[in-house]
């Protein structure tokens, strides 16, 4: 006999295999993981293989339900901004094109004023190379005395139509307005404030400041007007006997004349 033969191994023993296989269980709203082991011998000896059972932790279906709304609310979220972005940039969008069409507008305006406004003094310009062009081929002008008798007036009246036709002969300077040189509107607000009427500084405004009277119910003291009234470009004043005095134009001066010369437009009665 081998002097080993009584003597042990020293090998370790094999360990057993073991197989595991997963149960899942749905019971009273619950999952249930169950997990069963099988352990098989190192050595054939037939022995019945051990079989084990762990227990998962559980997974309830409210926490499901749960981790379903989060996830819904996440996905509405998200939504939302996406949304909210299309929104800002059709806002956007929208902004700017009308800020560019209002710049549009506005610019149109501009372009618009000046040109009424170019028109407007174009007009002017016309109606006063007219009269002009009209003295010099009248010849000379009525004399400051003729055809009115200031000694059939009285009060106030008087004294506007001696002071116009103080004025007679003075020349004519675009927005003066006195005592050596005045305009049309500078000598009519002259006028009147020698017996306590403020008018006010330009024809166009004049030709609105009191109460408009027709061409054949004149009154001696009637401011007269050229143009349309609210826009005149000329006025005078009607001193009687179918005469006027104004300061007419840079070649003429301040005038007095008779209506037929340069029939006005319309009337305006102050006093």
């Amino acid at each position: 006999m081998s002097p080993n033969a009584l003597i042990p191994s020293h090998r370790k023993p094999r360990r057993s295999a073991t197989s595991r296989a997963v149960r899942a269980g749905f019971t009273g709203g619950i999952l249930t993981l169950a997990v069963t082991g099988t352990a098989v011998p190192a050595n054939a000896t037939g022995e019945k293989p051990a079989s084990e059972t762990q227990e998962l932790p559980t997974i309830s279906a409210e926490l499901a339900t749960s981790v379903a709304k989060t996830a819904d609310t996440t996905q509405q979220v998200a939504d939302q901004y996406e949304l909210q972005a299309a929104q800002d940039t059709v806002f956007s969008k929208a902004e700017k094109a009308a800020q560019k069409a209002k710049d549009k507008a506005v610019e149109a305006k501009r372009k618009a004023e000046a040109e009424k406004r170019a028109a407007a003094a174009r007009k002017a310009k016309e109606a006063e190379q007219a009269r002009a062009s009209r003295s010099a081929d009248r010849g000379p002008l009525l004399s400051a005395s003729a055809s009115v008798d200031t000694g059939s007036l009285s009060g106030s009246t008087a004294t506007l139509v001696d002071f116009l036709k103080a004025q007679v002969g003075k020349a004519y300077v675009s927005g003066a307005t006195g005592p050596s040189a005045y305009d049309c509107s500078g000598l009519t607000q002259a006028a009147f404030r020698q017996i306590g009427i403020d008018l006010p500084r330009v024809s166009q405004d004049q030709s609105t400041a009191g109460t408009q009277v027709g061409l054949d119910n004149l009154q001696v003291g009637d401011i007269l007007y050229w143009g349309s009234a609210g826009s005149a470009y000329h006025v005078g004043v009607y001193i009687g006997d179918g005469q006027f005095i104004g300061a007419q134009n840079s070649s003429t001066g301040v005038v007095q004349r008779d209506m037929s010369y340069d029939q006005p437009t319309g009337a305006v009665r102050v006093r």
